[in-house]
């Protein structure tokens, strides 16, 4: 099953402060995971952040599954994805 990436409005703003080097990275990461991306993805234990993440390098892809979407909710290095803001 093909899944479509849908980015809320904080992940985007996430996703702009980073290196482009970085970007280019967690893209072509999320499109390759986008083909069945639970077998990439790690359960969350603290379930109001998300229910998945992504593991890219030092980076966390925090998301949740609604139909055929990856909704993704916050994207940021592994120090700082965890805490609540």
């Amino acid at each position: 099953m093909k899944y479509r990436l849908v980015y809320t409005q904080k992940a985007v703003r996430e996703i702009d402060r980073l290196d482009a080097g970085v970007k280019n990275r967690i893209g072509t990461t999320l499109l390759r995971f986008k083909d069945n991306p639970l077998q990439y993805a790690e359960r969350l234990t603290n379930s109001e952040l998300g229910g998945y993440r992504f593991r890219i390098g030092d980076y966390r892809v925090i998301f949740d599954i609604e139909g055929n979407d990856i909704v993704v909710l916050r994207v940021g290095h592994r120090k700082e994805i965890y805490k609540r803001k």
